[in-house]
């Protein structure tokens, strides 16, 4: 259904809706809150704690005051209760003079900080008290935003969304239960259609807790499900290209200028006698950040290459393939490696260059094929492709395996078979719970470090340091070095102080006028993101104000410092996957992690990032620290898959979702039964949406 037939949708918002990829009617019930405010009951002034968000009542006995300067109006005033005085700051609301007469009282909600023994809030809301007797103990859904949409605006449409979708039975999870009943009466789940409105509109933590593990044990469930089905499928397929050990491999790494750790030796002979077997490889090479993942990949390109066979490896930017393909040239060169013969195919080479690039990937003189997506359209046959590797699992699946091998077709037009497949992570997933989500897919993991990279230097602050982080990263860059700032939010949220790419830009800007910053995000298009990493890669741009789509990211060795904002707003994992890209060359690198909010619990969740580079014992610590029960958290961003689950924050719910379909399997492995028809049909819908993503 589109989304202006819905009421008080017109074209306007329906484009602003489209900028945060909402799409059509159904998309909108799945776009689901990032955030939950929860209005609390008040409380003292003598009791608020610096560094939460809480509500007092106050009486203003003081002000207000209002001065003013060449950027900014500045209005304070003070509040009182029976244990004390809190300071109150509004910036360019000089409006509210009015509101805050002496005598009034309200309830007062925000950031509590405090300046000496003063507590202080900065542009609180200011709520009568009826009105918050209302929305007292509520859970208010906070969407992610874009300039012109506000959450009252996505709210109502979503309400609306969820009336004109079930009076037709259009929207997925509205129309019926695909579950058996017998299913969710034993593990006591909500219902699909009841979850998927609790999780916008809950009643309580209760409720939200309930519908967050609906939705999480869906995604899981179905994920596994179309997993072991697949494999199931291919597990009896041969491996059409068998190699044989050749010298080629072991030469490069002879003659590499450095020594590989133990678990990448390890790791490479696991790959080795899979691409020597006679079964075609599955396998996921899982490796922390700055393991070493990328030359155990040239390695298998290399002992395919002297067996007389192609290899592709996708990668999923244009710049990442790039540097991929300088990096293989270099070794290939410097090294001595005769056997390989490397292109680079992205969709921006020029059309001269595309058709030489072409007929020597069709004609088998290159073997070794580096590039993004283009590596399989139309035009792209390969003469012998036997082994496909993929830079972060979870942006290659099915479908791109399948066109991979419908593309190997030889000079005489007959298809050779479907390639061996090897995809890299970074994702710290436990062992258990990666058996849970793969099956029986063979996993290699780098758990060693390379000993010759210089650990990275970790500071742990709150708002007090921030003019001295702004000083220290000045201070790198103008001794030539480049600087990260990663922000939680594209743009700003309301009710949630938290920082966004776009307010960023423009306070570094500001700050920096001489200094060449940009700004990075997902929502951007594909070519102005590569214009992006690749300027900040040539060093045109010094400051990269980025959400964590830099995860998946490019080396940039005259990178040595990364700010992150709202530090605790993110699980730590992804922290130190973030820290990961600085740290890539010869100079000393350092990590600010800035906390927007201090309590006890955070500073002892950050502080393990100062203690450990570890990042599947980070990921554990997180898991205990945080546990499942951390609702009200902004999602985290950059899996394709999972908009609810997190794999370990929802450790119990993976678990319980693995031996429901290992059960299902085992009753009914081609969900052929009647009582399984439903079931099926989600399956097959969930497979043909999520082709891209789910891996073999």
């Amino acid at each position: 259904m589109r989304l202006q037939e819905l009421k008080g949708i017109g074209p306007k918002t329906e484009k602003l809706f489209q900028k945060v990829g909402v799409m059509s009617a159904e998309d909108l019930i799945r776009y689901y809150p990032v955030h939950y405010d929860e209005y609390l009951p008040p409380v003292l002034i003598g009791e608020a704690a610096p560094g939460a968000k809480m509500a007092v009542r106050g009486t203003v006995v003081a002000g207000p005051a209002m001065r003013r300067t060449a950027r900014v109006t500045v209005l304070t005033a003070e509040i009182a209760d029976r244990t004390g005085k809190m300071k109150l700051v509004f910036f360019n609301a000089p409006y509210l003079a009015g509101t805050l007469k002496r005598g009034s009282t309200y309830i007062f909600r925000g950031i509590v900080t405090r300046r000496g023994n003063f507590p202080e809030m900065e542009h609180p809301e200011i709520i009568g008290q009826g009105r918050y007797e209302e929305i007292e103990n509520t859970l208010v859904p906070v969407y992610s935003l874009t300039k012109g949409l506000t959450g009252k605006t996505v709210a109502k449409a979503v309400r609306e969304a969820f009336d004109a979708l079930s009076k037709n039975g259009e929207a997925p999870g509205l129309s019926g239960e695909y579950l058996p009943e017998s299913l969710v009466h034993l593990h006591g789940l909500l219902d699909e259609k009841t979850a998927v409105r609790a999780v916008h509109f809950p009643e309580n933590r209760e409720e939200l807790g309930r519908a967050r593990e609906r939705l999480a044990f869906d995604e899981f469930f179905l994920f596994v499900l179309a997993m072991r089905q697949l494999r199931m499928l291919e597990s009896e397929v041969e491996n059409a290209f068998p190699m044989k050990k050749t010298w080629a491999a072991d030469e490069l790494i002879e003659k590499l200028p450095y020594q590989l750790t133990g678990a990448q030796m390890r790791v490479w002979r696991e790959i080795e006698r899979d691409l020597a077997g006679k079964k075609l490889m599955s396998r996921l090479l899982q490796g922390d950040v700055g393991s070493g993942k990328t030359i155990i990949a040239f390695l298998a390109m290399v002992m395919a290459a002297d067996n007389g066979y192609q290899s592709a490896l996708m990668a999923p930017t244009e710049v990442l393939a790039r540097q991929h393909y300088e990096k293989l040239c270099h070794l290939k060169e410097t090294c001595g490696i005769a056997c390989i013969h490397p292109v680079l195919l992205t969709g921006s080479v020029r059309a001269a260059e595309r058709r030489d690039v072409l007929e020597r990937i069709r004609s088998g003189a290159a073997n070794a094929v580096i590039g993004t997506h283009a590596l399989i359209q139309s035009a792209v046959m390969y003469q012998s492709l036997a082994l496909v590797i993929t830079d972060e699992q979870h942006r290659f699946g099915v479908r791109q395996r399948k066109m991979f091998g419908e593309k190997a077709a030889g000079q005489e037009g007959t298809a050779q078979g479907i390639p061996n497949a090897m995809v890299m992570s970074a994702t710290p997933i436990p062992r258990t719970l990666g058996v849970i989500m793969y099956g029986d897919l063979d996993v290699s993991v780098l758990d060693e470090r390379p000993a010759r990279r210089l650990p990275i230097r970790n500071a742990v602050v709150d708002e007090t340091f921030r003019e001295a982080a702004w000083r220290f990263i000045e201070r790198e860059i103008r001794t030539g070095r480049q600087a990260y700032v990663i922000c939680p939010m594209i743009e700003p949220g309301e009710g949630m102080p938290i920082a966004s790419v776009t307010e960023e830009i423009q306070t570094i800007r500001k700050r920096f006028p001489d200094i060449p910053a940009a700004e990075l995000n997902g929502r951007m298009k594909p070519g102005e993101k590569n214009r992006v990493m690749q300027d900040f890669l040539e060093g045109h741009v010094k400051i990269l104000v980025s959400t964590t789509v830099v995860e998946v990211g490019v080396d940039v060795p005259n990178a040595t410092v990364m700010l992150i904002e709202n530090a605790e707003r993110f699980g730590l994992a992804t922290l130190h996957q973030l820290r990961g890209r600085v740290g890539r060359g010869q100079f000393q690198s350092y990590c600010i992690f800035m906390a927007g909010v201090q309590t006890d619990e955070i500073r002892e969740r950050l502080d393990i990032l100062r203690s450990s580079d570890d990042g599947f014992k980070i990921a554990e610590k997180d898991f205990e620290l945080r546990g499942p029960g951390d609702l009200l958290g902004v999602r985290q961003s950059g899996d394709a898959l999972f908009k609810i689950a997190d794999v370990n924050r929802d450790r119990r719910v993976l678990k319980l979702a693995g031996e429901t379909a290992a059960a299902v399997m085992a009753d009914d492995p081609e969900l052929i039964h009647e009582e399984d028809r439903p079931l099926r049909e989600k399956l097959e819908a969930y497979m043909s949406e999520n082709e891209r993503n789910i891996v073999l």
